[in-house]
Order: C-alpha cells, then structure tokens, then sequence
C-alpha cells in the first residue's frame, strides 16, 4: 500500500485543475503547467480534492502511484510559490555576471562560458559569486542547476568551482613536505 499515492491532494484558493483523461493541466498565478500522466493511473477530482488511483498492484504500477502523486503536488506548488535553487562559486577570479536573461561565467577557463535560460528559467544574480536558478517547474529548476554545477564542478582540495548553497564539499588534505 503506498502511503504517499493514498493521501488525496488539496486545491487551494486560486489555482485551478484540468484534468481530461490521462492530462493534467495546473493554472495558477506563477504560470500554467501541463503533464501527462501514464495510462495505468487514473486521477479522481471533487470538491478541490484530488485522488491518485492505480489500476492494480502491479510493481510498476505501485511505484507510478506515488510517483504521479508527488509529481501533480510539485505542479501545484510550483504554479503557488515557485522554485528556486541557489548556487555558489567559489575562486580566485571566478564571477558570474547577468546579460539579459543569460549568463556570463568566468570559471578560470581561457574563454568566458555563456549560459542560456531555458523556456520558464530566470536567474538573479545577487552578487559575483551567487546564482539563485527560479522557476515554476521543479524538475527544470533541478536539471537547470546541475547543468550550471557542471561547467565547473567543486574540486576537493582547493574548495573551488561552483556548488549548491547547502551542498558541503568534504576537503582533502594536499601533499605533505617531507
């Protein structure tokens, strides 16, 4: 039985739910999400309340029960409150500056890495060595954040290149003289 596809979810004021067969369309003030959802699962609505329901105990379709539950929840929040993750860079000489909707990473290559938003992505850039990665859809906030970690990731010796705020990077300790 799982215990997370069981729990109903909960509409609240100001979002509004389409679902019209195996399509789930979420509209909130944020923006508007859409998913499909896979064809052994079935999505109930009354009254502001949706329900989860598989089509019988297959392991799959176990697994896919909890799995749509929390994917429809995140929308929801996503079209409330938004995503964000922030990321920080760390070196001499590494920078990040904001052109447009892009960004500019200096990361101690011989050329400066340009970096495009993807569609629903938007960057804020606090201060030279802090990125914060908006949007409304989780899993593209995520995916969008670790591409970024990627062009330069934390190196274990030195502390340096680009890692999550609260990512904590366990220190090697270098050569020792004789």
């Amino acid at each position: 039985m799982s215990r997370i596809g069981n729990k109903p979810i909960t509409v609240p004021e100001g979002i509004e739910v389409k679902v019209e067969g195996h399509k789930i369309t979420v509209k909130g003030p944020k923006g508007t999400l859409e998913r499909e959802v896979h064809k052994n699962i079935t999505l109930e609505m009354k009254d502001n309340v949706i329900n989860v329901i598989r089509k019988d105990d297959e392991p799959e379709n176990k697994s896919l029960h909890g799995l749509t539950r929390t994917l429809i929840n995140n929308m929801i929040i996503g079209v409330k409150e938004g995503y964000k993750k922030e990321l920080q860079i760390n070196g001499v000489g590494y920078r990040v500056q904001k052109q447009g909707n892009n960004l500019n990473l200096t990361l101690g290559y011989s050329h400066p890495v340009l970096f495009e938003a993807p569609q629903g992505i938007t960057f804020d850039v606090p201060n030279p060595n802090t990125i914060i990665v908006n949007g409304i859809d989780k899993e593209l906030v995520g995916q969008t954040a670790a591409v970024i970690r990627t062009k330069r990731p934390p190196e274990v010796y030195r502390g340096k290149g680009i890692k999550y705020a609260d990512e904590v990077i366990r220190r090697k300790v270098g050569k020792t003289g004789k």
